[in-house]
């Protein structure tokens, strides 16, 4: 299938809380749903509406300049003390192991990248997978996360040594499961250094780096996966964020871990 991107080859990544952009958040769950139709997937837990009306959603979308078209996205959601992650709804019944882990770490700011898709008009440049994933990484210190926990296909599992990510082998079969089918293993990410990045390719952290400080601009990036360019508008400034909301401790968890 031929590639169908904007004849000028512009796109914008921009990144908003949920709640700031609900019009928007309904074209990523459509377009997201499309995708997993594709694949035979129906029951993935947070493949719902509700998570759009929460202060601790935040996304990330692959789209045209004017916005009326979405390739691709991610959804970034911070634990907040209320709202189990989506690695806890996924794995918490079959390693409750999990449930600890993300306590733990949202001390700092934990959070969990997912509902990562893309168009097939788009398919294999890296825009609904890689981009976000490092957008995601550039956002963390806005959001005060310190962080990021991930369920990885056999597909983005390849994106943990870019970066600096580590397999979470205390939960699981040394941190894989089958989800979300039988048929379909995904592995447990994580990665805890979202501030320094130390562990992240050198390549990957100077663009991290250069999205934190220039949240706003135009580059000319070229796919990692096929020889295409395409002009990128970032748009990354969050709006009424405070990197200290949601550093959560025990006491202040609703949600409990059950067997």
């Amino acid at each position: 299938m031929n590639e169908v991107i904007p004849l000028d080859n512009n796109i914008r990544i921009r990144a908003f809380r949920a709640i700031d952009d609900l019009e928007t958040c309904r074209k990523f769950i459509e377009g997201h749903r499309k995708v997993l139709s594709i694949y035979g997937i129906e029951n993935i837990t947070t493949n719902t509406e509700d998570w759009m009306f929460r202060r601790s959603i935040f996304v990330i979308v692959v789209e045209t300049l004017d916005g009326e078209k979405l390739y691709g996205g991610a959804r970034i959601q911070v634990a907040d003390g209320v709202h189990p992650l989506p690695i806890e709804e996924a794995t918490g019944k079959m390693d409750n192991r999990i449930y600890e882990i993300v306590r733990e770490h949202a001390k700092t700011g934990a959070a969990e990248l997912s509902g990562l898709w893309n168009s097939r008009e788009v398919a294999g440049l890296g825009l609904g997978s890689l981009f976000p994933s490092r957008v995601a990484v550039a956002l963390s210190t806005q959001i005060g996360v310190n962080t990021f926990f991930s369920l990885c296909s056999p597909t983005t599992v390849r994106f943990k040594d870019w970066m600096g990510g580590k397999i979470l082998t205390g939960v699981g079969n040394e941190g894989t499961f089958y989800y979300p089918k039988i048929d379909l293993l995904a592995t447990a990410i994580y990665s805890d250094d979202m501030t320094n990045l130390a562990a992240t390719h050198p390549r990957e952290r100077e663009k991290v780096m250069y999205l934190r400080n220039n949240p706003v601009h135009v580059a000319n990036e070229k796919s990692p996966f096929k020889n295409r360019e395409v002009n990128i508008h970032y748009s990354l400034q969050l709006e009424n964020v405070d990197p200290t909301e949601f550093h959560i401790h025990y006491e202040s968890f609703e949600h409990e871990a059950k067997v």
